[in-house]
C-alpha cells in the first residue's frame, strides 16, 4: 500500500508540475531585440540622441501594453548601436545588429551610414526605416528599404522652388559637404532654381569635417548673388554663416536641416538672422499628435523634443503595429505587413508607404530666422 500511495502522489506531483508549465512559460515574456543606429558620438551626437529617444519612447509605449504576439508575451528591447556618421562603421554596426538577431533596425540616421549598410540587412531579411534622405537609398531596389522622412527630392525642390518663386532670388550660389545626403539634396535645389528661373553662378564643395570656408565664400562673394545654398548639417553651416558675414556677404544662407536645437542660432548669432532652412515634415506644433508626444518627451526625458524623435517614434510604432498585424516577430513574416502599413501617426493622420519604402505623404516646411527663433514660413505636402 505503501508503494501505490507513492506512485499515485509522484503522479499528482508530475501533473500538477505539467499543469502548470504553460502558465509559468506565458508569464516569462520573450526579448525581442530592435535594433537602432545613428551617430551618438561626435558632431552628429545631438541628432542621434534625439532619434534614440524617438525610439525608446516607442518601446516603452509598447511594453507598456504587455503585448502577446504569435501566443506569447513579449518585451521589446533596444540593441543601439554609435555609427559615428562614418559609412564604414556603420557597415560594421550593421553587420552586428543582424548578428545579435535583431528583427528590425531604425536607422541609420545619415543617408552615408544607410546605403552601405542596406545590403546587409536585406541578405538577412531585416526590415530597415532609416532617417536617411537620399533618394538612392529606397532606389536600391531592395525589399527591406522604408524611409521616417521626406526625401531629398521633394526637400531639395520645395527650398528650390520657393526660393526664385517666393523671394524673388535671381543668382545662387551652391556648396555641398559632398556627403550622399549634401550632394543630393544640393542637386534636387539646383535643379528646381534652374527650372524656376534662376542662374546657378557657382558651384562649390567642402567636407562634413570643415571648419574654415573662407576661400570659397570669397569666391562666393565676387560672384555677387543673392542668396548661398548649403546642401549639409549645421555643424558647417553655423562657423560658414559667421564668416559670410565677417566678410560682408550679404547674401541669404539657405539649406535643410539647420535647425537642431537651434544650434545654428546659438553658434552663429546674430549672423543667423534671415536665414532660411527647408525641414522634412510640419513643426511639432502642427503636428496631429505633436502637442501631446512633446508633452511626454519633456516629462520622460527632462528636455524638449529637438526635431526628429516624432519621426522615430513613429516609424517604430509602424514595425510594432505590423508585427501585431501579422502575428509574429519574425521578420519575414511581417515584412509584407510593414509595407502595407496605414496607420495615424504623432507627425501625420495617415502613415504609408509607397512600393519604394517612401513616405506617401512627406511634407516639407520653410522656416526663416526672425529675431533669433526659426519661425515657419510655408509647409506643403503634408496629410
Amino acid at each position: 500500500m505503501q508503494f501505490h500511495r507513492t506512485v499515485i502522489s509522484s503522479a499528482i506531483v508530475m501533473g500538477l508540475a505539467l499543469a502548470g508549465a504553460p502558465c509559468s512559460y506565458a508569464a516569462t515574456p520573450v526579448d525581442v531585440k530592435i535594433g537602432f543606429a545613428a551617430p551618438l558620438t561626435g558632431g552628429q551626437a545631438h541628432y542621434g540622441a534625439d532619434f534614440r529617444s524617438g525610439v525608446q519612447l516607442a518601446i516603452e509605449d509598447m511594453n507598456g501594453t504587455n503585448p502577446i504576439i504569435g501566443g506569447k508575451p513579449v518585451h521589446f528591447v533596444l540593441d543601439a548601436q554609435d555609427d559615428q556618421a562614418d559609412p564604414r562603421t556603420g557597415t560594421t554596426v550593421a553587420q552586428k545588429l543582424v548578428d545579435d538577431g535583431v528583427v528590425a533596425v531604425i536607422g541609420h540616421y545619415n543617408s552615408g551610414t544607410s546605403i552601405p549598410a542596406a545590403p546587409i540587412y536585406a541578405k538577412a531579411g531585416t526590415p530597415q526605416v532609416a532617417m536617411a534622405t537620399a533618394p538612392s537609398y529606397t532606389r536600391l531596389g531592395l525589399p527591406t528599404t522604408f524611409r521616417l522622412l521626406t526625401s531629398d527630392t521633394q526637400l531639395g525642390a520645395v527650398l528650390g522652388d520657393f526660393a526664385v518663386k517666393g523671394l524673388k532670388f535671381k543668382r545662387l550660389a551652391i556648396v555641398d559637404d559632398r556627403t550622399a545626403y549634401g550632394q543630393g539634396v544640393a542637386e534636387e535645389f539646383a535643379k528646381a532654381a534652374k527650372a524656376a528661373g534662376a542662374t546657378v553662378v557657382t558651384e562649390e564643395y567642402t567636407n562634413d569635417k570643415a571648419v574654415d570656408f573662407r576661400a570659397i565664400l570669397t569666391k562666393i562673394k565676387q560672384a555677387n548673388v543673392d542668396a548661398v545654398f548649403y546642401g549639409g548639417a549645421d555643424t558647417q553651416a553655423a562657423p560658414m554663416l559667421k564668416q559670410m558675414r565677417s566678410l560682408a556677404i550679404k547674401s541669404t544662407l539657405l539649406g535643410p536641416d539647420m535647425l537642431q536645437s537651434d544650434n545654428l542660432i546659438k553658434i552663429a548669432g546674430e549672423a543667423s538672422e534671415g536665414t532660411l532652412a527647408a525641414s522634412e515634415g510640419s513643426p511639432l506644433s502642427q503636428m496631429p499628435g505633436g502637442k501631446a508626444f512633446a508633452e511626454r518627451y519633456q516629462k520622460r526625458f527632462n528636455q524638449p523634443v529637438e526635431l526628429y524623435a516624432p519621426y522615430a517614434y513613429d516609424g517604430t510604432m509602424a514595425v510594432f503595429n505590423a508585427m501585431k498585424k501579422a502575428d509574429s516577430t519574425d521578420p519575414h513574416v511581417f515584412l509584407s505587413a510593414l509595407k502595407a502599413t496605414n496607420m495615424k501617426g504623432v507627425t501625420t493622420s495617415e502613415l504609408s508607404y509607397d512600393q519604394y519604402g517612401d513616405l506617401k505623404y512627406g511634407g516639407v516646411t520653410v522656416y526663416k530666422v526672425v529675431n533669433g527663433t526659426w519661425k515657419p514660413l510655408q509647409t506643403v505636402g503634408t496629410k
